[in-house]
């Protein structure tokens, strides 16, 4: 059970040195610009439960940025598909290359990349995805990790969002 989801538990900025509660919102302000979706005061908030539990901020940071940047419906780096412990994730990337669909139920199937890696993807004709062209880049929100013969790779699903930039959703 998660001691600081108890109402009748003080803020644990609160139990912070002032020093300590300096750092902790300094660090909360980089990581809340460098995370999407992120306040600045909920970040502020898991550092200073993790700071209170180890007593370090350097550390503290370190993890709550780890567990935020891959958390559910942040965008996460490509290498990192294989790595995150869910069945959805969320990307961006380039379209690096189509192929002709094996199937008459796959829309599309082609190669995503970031500046960390590449990873196949398959648009199903039933979710009714978006036709992407090589050279869009695209964020690709819940898709599905799939595994075939030790790769990895994901699946556009109808409840899945895909976003090209500059062509808006």
């Amino acid at each position: 059970m998660d001691e600081w989801a108890d109402p009748d538990v003080a803020d644990p900025r609160a139990q912070l040195r002032q020093t300590e509660l300096g750092q902790v919102n300094r660090e909360a302000a980089r990581l809340a610009a460098e995370l999407e979706g992120w306040s600045r005061a909920a970040i502020s908030r898991l550092l200073a439960e993790r700071v209170v539990s180890t007593g370090d901020v350097a550390s503290a940071t370190l993890e709550v940025f780890e567990d935020l940047r891959e958390a559910p419906g942040q965008v996460i780096p490509i290498a990192s598909v294989a790595d995150v412990d869910r069945g959805e994730v969320s990307i961006e990337g380039t379209v690096e290359r189509l192929w002709e669909p094996s199937h008459p139920k796959i829309a599309q199937v082609g190669l995503i990349a970031d500046d960390t890696g590449k990873i196949k993807f398959t648009s199903w004709v039933k979710s009714d995805p978006r036709i992407v062209q090589e050279g869009d880049t695209v964020r690709l929100y819940g898709v599905k990790k799939n595994w075939y013969e030790g790769r990895c790779s994901v699946a556009v699903t109808y409840w899945s969002r895909m976003e090209v930039k500059d062509r808006g959703r």
